[in-house]
């Protein structure tokens, strides 16, 4: 029978041999009832530049809303993490002085042991993760002492030993190795447990790729390399397998949990690692995909809002417990502004009822 001039619309009910999966689609109720993945503040952990002076608080030119703190900032600072939800921190420093043995790195009143204290006194709650390396304090700016124009490998696990001692008695809760020397992470706890601070434990950068999406963080550091890269010790873009190498070995030497770094770009590593390892895995959402995301949302080429919290939910989703981003406290701001909207429109519907 024609109706309306039209053919008669051939009517589907239990016979229907498609399934509508477009039903859990309908409404932002049904979509966050079956959401597999969400994001929360308590996943981000936020880097943090801290300099010397007093009263600084120095823009970064290549990572838009990221500044230098000097450590008489950090309080407030400490404070805006803590109100947002974000319950930690993770160091790096930018010594007055560089020299070719890093000495600012294992100085007990260098810029990061100061700066942890200050964090421990004005909230001892909030976690400190601190980076160890030698590349932000070296005036040739690799990760290491340099032998015959290259970084000597055994040379410099000292170096990162004596470091990793130094941060956790300044009262770090946590050290994050992230030079890729091999062999390091055994060495620091040896070092650390020799020194009484058994309980501390190991955040090592396991998979760590020579990567191109570092520059905008050698800027806010200072620490690009004088001459030649980091290929010789950090991982070819091109393994996967190589990465599970390095995470089983820094697992047996006494890592506690690891980070791979950078994030977006190598989600098929955090997958892989997620599924080989029973163990904590971050992920470092690193400076120049936070750069990129700036760039193209300044220029209106995309909605910022939307693509940083898509790109954060896939690097957990690919497997990440915790992220280690710049993003993080526009994320949990809007996180926050996503729950309260929830709540009102729950509350009107419930009015209304």
């Amino acid at each position: 029978m024609r109706r309306n001039g039209r053919e008669p619309v051939e009517e589907r009910g239990a016979s229907a041999t498609f399934k509508r999966t477009r039903r859990l689609r309908r409404s932002a109720a049904l979509r966050g009832l079956v959401r597999e993945t969400a994001l929360t503040a308590g996943d981000f952990i936020y880097p943090m530049f801290v300099v010397e002076g007093e009263r600084v608080r120095n823009p970064i030119g290549s990572m838009p809303g990221q500044f230098q703190h000097s450590v008489d900032q950090l309080g407030a600072e400490v404070d805006e993490l803590r109100s947002l939800g974000i319950p930690g921190v993770l160091l790096f420093g930018i010594p007055a002085v560089k020299d070719a043995a890093a000495s600012g790195a294992y100085d007990d009143e260098g810029i990061v042991q100061r700066a942890v204290r200050e964090i421990k006194r004005h909230d001892p709650a909030m976690l400190v993760i601190t980076d160890v390396c030698a590349c932000e304090y070296t005036d040739h700016g690799h990760c290491g002492v340099l032998g015959d124009g290259e970084v000597d490998n055994d040379r410099t696990l000292p170096l990162l030993a004596r470091t990793a001692v130094s941060l956790a008695a300044a009262g770090a809760d946590v050290v994050a190795p992230s030079d890729m020397m091999d062999g390091r992470v055994g060495t620091i706890r040896a070092a650390l447990d020799a020194a009484g601070f058994s309980v501390v434990p190991i955040l090592s950068y396991a998979a760590k790729y020579a990567s191109a999406f570092y520059g905008p963080f050698r800027e806010a550091v200072a620490s690009a390399p004088a001459f030649g890269d980091r290929r010789s010790h950090q991982m070819d873009p091109g393994n996967v397998r190589e990465a599970m190498t390095e995470i089983a070995i820094d697992l047996e030497e006494g890592a506690d949990f690891v980070i791979i770094k950078p994030a977006l770009a190598y989600l098929d590593v955090i997958r892989v690692a997620r599924e080989r390892f029973d163990v904590p895995i971050f992920a470092y959402n690193v400076s120049g995909e936070y750069a990129m995301v700036k760039a193209a949302a300044e220029r209106g080429w995309i909605d910022e809002r939307r693509v940083t919290l898509e790109t954060l939910i896939a690097i957990k989703r690919a497997g990440a417990g915790r992220l280690i981003t710049y993003h993080a406290k526009d994320a949990a701001r809007w996180l926050a502004e996503e729950r309260a909207m929830a709540h009102t429109l729950t509350a009107a519907s419930a009015t209304h009822d």
